[in-house]
Parts: C-alpha cells; structure tokens; sequence
C-alpha cells in the first residue's frame, strides 16, 4: 500500500479537517497527502514518505523503532533473504522450533528465582527478537518459494477449508 493510501484511508476514521489544525496547516494540504503524486500536480508529499525518506538518508533505524515505541508497538527489522527453488523447509521449521526452545529456556532460567533482572529481560529480547527475524524470514521464503512441491509432500488427508474472507493483521 503506497503512504497516500494509508493516509486516505486514516483519513476515513479522522477528519482531515482536525488533522489540518492540529498540524497547523491547510486543509487543503492534508487532502493533497491523501493523493497520488502525479506528473499533472495532484498530491503532494506526505509526512509518511518524509520520515521515510529522513530514514533513507541517515540510516538510522532509531527513526522508525522511536515512532513503532511512539505508536505502542516495537520494531523489528525483516531479515535479508536469498529464497531458491527447492527451499528446505523441514529443516527450517525444526530451526525455528529449536530457536522457540531457546526462547523458553532463557525464560525459564530467568524466572527460576521467581525475579527477572533487566540483563535477563534483556537477554530474552534479544532471544525473542532474533525468533521473529528468523520466523520473518522463513514466511518470506514460503511466499517466494516453491509451494507445488510442499503440497505434494502434505497429507491430504483433511484439507484445511479456505477463509471466507482474506486475513487481515491487527493493525
């Protein structure tokens, strides 16, 4: 979804007319935020792709991690991924099965004195986050790679009934 969108449709729930004040500028110019940049003149550039682009110049991920805090959330950074033909996914879900493990066992050592130390929280961040990276990554290679041939190795013995309707995310 292009940053313009995003704004249109925040602007469904929000009334630009509120955001123009807050902001201090013209409504008309929150309008424009909500509109393709064009060749013709329409639209103009948001404050979504300026932070982007103050991101792509400094190279800072402290940028985006402060706004994800700001909005109550964390981030995360995808992993580079190299997917080929003929991705091995068993072994790849017994790594993240394994990493899973890792993750419940820097708990559990942590909570064995019924306190969790700001090292321990630490280190089970670091734990978690390496988790959600490699999780991240695995997905992106299922949607890169080759399904054919793990539909062929699946069971067919209880096909899963598609959703009636796509799956959204909670934000």
């Amino acid at each position: 979804m292009e940053s313009h969108e995003v704004l249109k449709f925040a602007f469904k729930e929000t009334s630009p007319k509120v955001v123009a004040s807050e902001l201090g500028v013209s409504l008309s110019l929150v309008y424009k935020w909500a509109q393709d940049q064009s060749s013709l003149g329409s639209g103009s550039r948001n404050p979504i792709d300026r932070l982007v682009n103050i991101f792509e110049l400094t190279g800072h991920h402290a940028i985006i991690e402060h706004l994800a805090e700001q909005c109550g959330g964390y981030f995360v950074r995808n992993p580079e991924i190299h997917c080929t033909k003929g991705f091995q996914y068993l072994p790849a879900t017994n790594e993240i099965v394994s990493q899973f493990s890792n993750l419940l066992n820097q708990i559990s050592a942590a909570a064995l004195d019924n306190s969790i130390t700001k090292n321990e929280s630490e280190d089970i961040r670091r734990v978690w986050d390496q988790l959600k990276g490699y999780t991240e990554g695995f997905v992106r290679c299922c949607e890169e790679g080759d399904f054919e041939i793990m539909e062929e190795r699946a069971p067919q013995t209880n096909p899963v009934q598609p959703p009636e309707e796509p799956r959204r995310t909670l934000y």
